[in-house]
């Protein structure tokens, strides 16, 4: 989403964008946003097999020599490297072409591949300031989100959502968060309130067998721009800590967050730490989770209109909705120069 973003503002300039990617999500929210994107054969490193990490290598060297057949073919004149093991043979290829490299990093801790590719980059733009990167190659932009097009009484209207009733949104990524997942239909279901619960594709089979009803609505998948819309029209989200966390800030919405534990360098606590300190969520450990605990926090910031709406204020306060065009200006800059 954060490399979708940014390709927007290129095109604004001007540029033409294709992408090179793998068999992720890219796989369809690429094409359904209207850009050209080309396969490579990628996968990530298993630190624990040296045989899997092994044949993971071939791979790389193979999807290497194939991005830079397509750099050339396509004319390509500058690389951005959008993070996650994906880009390291684009970055690489671009590398041995002696195009300009950008990278751009979405989290509070400068991913394995990032950290790999860095040396190569004539920018890397940070979500985050990172305390061991500094000087001229950093530039910290903020994560990239798409811009705000949702208006939050207009979309409430038109789901027939009421100005007096109130909404908790709840989600955790593509595939979900189980924790969450559970936690939700344990301690939400029957509220007085209303709440849309988007499951990830992980859980959805099971969870949907499961007794909800009511003012409680549940969802396998949303796709970009009716998150966008459930986002503008909620009053409270439940999720996890990752790079959402911009896009939730770019609606001003407060948060209840829960961060996975297990994320590369625990970056997700580092990430809701910065939201709760400046007051804009509250964060719930993922050990600590359960029904009621989840139940009684929400209850207790819903029932309080003016924490919320303090909370709000926080949020929006720390949005960068201009990071994208700040991300697309380095690479036109390095790909002119």
């Amino acid at each position: 989403m954060p490399a979708l973003a940014v390709a927007d503002a290129l095109v604004t300039q001007g540029a033409s964008v294709f992408f090179i990617g793998g068999d992720r999500a890219e796989r369809e929210l690429v094409p359904a946003a209207g850009y050209q994107l080309e396969r490579i054969d990628v996968r990530g490193l298993d630190r624990h097999s040296p045989l899997k990490a092994s044949a993971a290598l071939a791979r790389s060297a193979a999807a290497t020599a194939r991005a830079r057949r397509l750099l050339r073919r396509e004319g390509a004149g500058a690389v951005l490297g959008a993070g996650g093991y994906v880009a390291g043979p684009v970055v690489l290829a671009g590398a041995a072409l002696r195009l300009p490299i950008v990278l751009c990093e979405a989290d509070s801790h400068l991913g394995l591949t990032n950290r790999a590719l860095a040396p190569l980059a004539r920018r890397v733009c940070l979500a985050f300031p990172i305390a061991s990167r500094s000087g001229p190659r950093y530039l910290v932009t903020g994560r990239a989100v798409p811009p705000v097009r949702a208006e939050r009484a207009a979309v409430r209207q038109s789901v027939g959502l009421g100005s007096w009733e109130q909404l908790v949104f709840v989600f955790g990524g593509s595939l979900g968060a189980r924790s969450i997942n559970e936690a939700a239909l344990a301690g939400l279901v029957g509220a007085s309130f209303r709440v849309l619960h988007v499951t990830g594709t992980r859980d959805w089979a099971e969870l949907r067998t499961r007794e909800h009803g009511g003012l409680y609505e549940l969802r396998e998948y949303l796709s970009p721009k009716d998150f966008d819309a459930a986002l503008a029209m909620c009053d409270l989200v439940v999720a996890r800590a990752g790079g959402s966390i911009f896009e939730i800030a770019a609606h001003g919405r407060p948060a209840i967050l829960v961060p996975y534990p297990h994320a590369t360098g625990d970056h997700q606590s580092a990430n809701a730490a910065w939201m709760a300190d400046h007051g804009a969520a509250v964060v719930i450990a993922d050990a600590e989770l359960s029904g009621p605990r989840l139940a009684g926090e929400v209850g207790r910031l819903i029932g309080d209109p003016a924490r919320l709406a303090a909370m709000s204020r926080a949020s929006r306060a720390l949005a960068r909705p201009d990071a994208a065009k700040a991300i697309a200006a380095e690479v036109l800059a390095v790909a002119h120069r």
